[in-house]
């Protein structure tokens, strides 16, 4: 993979056309505390320095309960690939869970989705097990609760409901591309 032009479109439609070019060839979706000062900048290097591939990386430590950035956004829509490096804290961090949905929305040909399976197995992404079942539940408010708050706080508890649905969703498609283990390299 070589690098690429830098003209994008923000389009999805126009991924699919020959003639698109990609401002990034590589978009890297990872949980910092777990992995950006091991793995992840082995990683990046093996891409970026020694492969000469365009990669994006989010430098930024992100500040907890911020929305997730525009400009992380769209340099997913402009990337041609998403290694999406799913670790054990992964699922606990709903911006990574924010850009694993928006990758599989603009990436929903599993050939531009390549997952690295860092100590965890598939089948816990898959079924919501250890780490990701307790991700989830700390998510989750008890329906008692949700009776005795107003209307309105019931409103914004069923689109988070659905936003969890859709994070889920997400984990269960990538969970069952073929990717990388870690396990099968000591």
């Amino acid at each position: 993979m070589a690098s690429s032009s830098h003209r994008a479109s923000a389009s999805p439609a126009s991924a699919e056309s020959p003639d698109y070019w990609w401002k990034y060839d590589v978009f890297l979706s990872f949980r910092g505390a777990d992995i950006r000062d091991n793995f992840l900048s082995h990683l990046y290097h093996e891409l970026q320095k020694i492969r000469s591939i365009n990669t994006f990386k989010d430098d930024k430590e992100l500040e907890i309960g911020a929305p997730i950035s525009p400009s992380l956004l769209k340099a997913i829509e402009e990337s041609r690939l998403a290694i999406v490096v799913l670790s054990r804290n992964y699922a606990s961090s709903s911006w990574c869970l924010e850009e694993l949905t928006k990758i599989c929305q603009c990436m929903k040909d599993s050939n531009r989705i390549l997952p690295v399976f860092y100590h965890v197995d598939p089948s816990e992404l898959r079924y919501h097990k250890r780490s990701f079942a307790e991700a989830f539940t700390k998510r989750k408010t008890s329906k008692k609760h949700i009776k005795k708050v107003k209307q309105k706080k019931v409103k914004q508890k069923k689109v988070q409901q659905k936003k969890v649905q859709q994070w889920r969703n997400a984990l269960i498609k990538v969970s069952n591309f073929s990717g990388w283990h870690t396990q099968n390299y000591k």
